[in-house]
């Protein structure tokens, strides 16, 4: 079964006591059949699509969309699907409360694309911001639920997530991930015309971070095998850390992967939804809160299950490529986590 049929089928501020309300009823929220899913950003190049899809997916009750501007039309597009999920929309800071309020899963692809020659670290000072607000919105509004990052870079902007959380006392490691599907994706996609297969039948490992020499494809454990040389693995290896730029550059100043991100995203969005209503052994690979490495965060493959992440899978045997690749990834990574975390500190956030 390709991976479309697989979603068919399972597819400002408040007052205190508002905010309590709020928090009393996240607590008592149990697994949902069906669910309140918030993607902020709905107006972007990922966030309409990814919305779109969402909207398909039979295991959303209701779709919460939201941005600063154009989230009344997108809604009013969506809302003409003949699903069943319902469409609301909120517009701006002052109604991201009504946005967020009672969602069991946040996805966030809000922020700005990048463009040719920018580096994901470019987008830092903008998207870091925007994540930061967006996430002591979901820290008052909804604190159980399961938050999905997006917005680049991801290395970084997880770790501003978890420390806006720590700071709000809400953070649960479980429910907060970094979503690197893309990379897995487009792995897979690459591998699969290697093996001369599809891209369903073919299960490529990617760990580490989302950006440039951070993203690891454990290439040694493909299925199904493929003999390569090391100079033709180290080069489909460069192509899938590359990616991002190969699609940046054949937009040329129009845009950045947004079609592609936005089904990597349904899909892992997809795997969340049936983990929280119960369904078991889904796996999928993204960057979480980490013990595998000496890396506080890490991208490996996990298990999900009713309440988050459940199981944290190792990195398996490497091959001298890959652990090449695996320590020349860790100084650019720490820093990329040290960033984020150093942001909150900062307090930098809106000035």
């Amino acid at each position: 079964m390709d991976r479309i049929s697989r979603l068919e089928a399972h597819l400002r501020p408040v007052e205190q006591s508002q905010a309590q309300g709020v928090l009393r009823q996240a607590t008592a929220m149990s697994s949902p059949s069906k669910a309140k899913v918030a993607v902020l950003g709905a107006g972007g190049g990922i966030g309409q699509p990814l919305a779109m899809l969402m909207k398909m997916n039979p295991l959303v009750a209701e779709l919460s969309l939201y941005d600063v501007v154009g989230t009344p039309g997108v809604a009013a597009d969506l809302a003409h699907i003949d699903t069943a999920a319902k469409v609301t929309c909120a517009t701006g800071p002052e109604e991201l409360s009504k946005a967020l309020y009672g969602c069991n899963l946040v996805i966030i692809p809000a922020g700005v694309p990048r463009k040719p020659g920018m580096t994901r670290d470019d987008l830092f000072n903008i998207n870091a911001g925007i994540v930061q607000g967006l996430c002591e919105g979901i820290a008052k509004y909804c604190p159980k639920a399961w938050v999905a990052i997006i917005s680049n870079p991801v290395n970084s902007t997880v770790p501003i997530a978890a420390e806006v959380f720590k700071k709000a006392g809400m953070y649960d490691p479980r429910k907060l991930m970094g979503v690197t599907k893309l990379d897995v994706c487009r792995a897979q996609a690459f591998w699969a015309e290697l093996a001369d297969t599809i891209p369903s039948k073919v299960d490529v490992p990617v760990v580490g971070g989302h950006a440039g020499v951070t993203i690891l494809p454990l290439l040694s454990q493909a299925t199904p095998k493929v003999d390569l040389s090391k100079d033709k693995a180290k080069a489909l290896m460069e192509r899938i850390q590359n990616a991002g730029t190969e699609v940046v550059n054949a937009k040329a100043g129009k845009g950045s992967a947004t079609l592609s991100m936005a089904y990597a995203a349904a899909e892992f969005g997809n795997s969340c939804l049936r983990a929280m209503a119960g369904e078991a052994n889904i796996t999928e690979c993204a960057y979480v809160d980490s013990h595998v490495t000496d890396l506080p965060y890490f991208a490996t493959k996990l298990t999900l299950g009713a309440d988050g992440v459940k199981d944290v899978g190792n990195l398996g045997r490497l091959n001298e490529l890959e652990t090449e690749g695996l320590e020349g990834l860790k100084a650019e990574l720490r820093g990329s986590i040290q960033k984020g975390i150093d942001f909150v500190a900062s307090g930098k956030a809106g000035q």
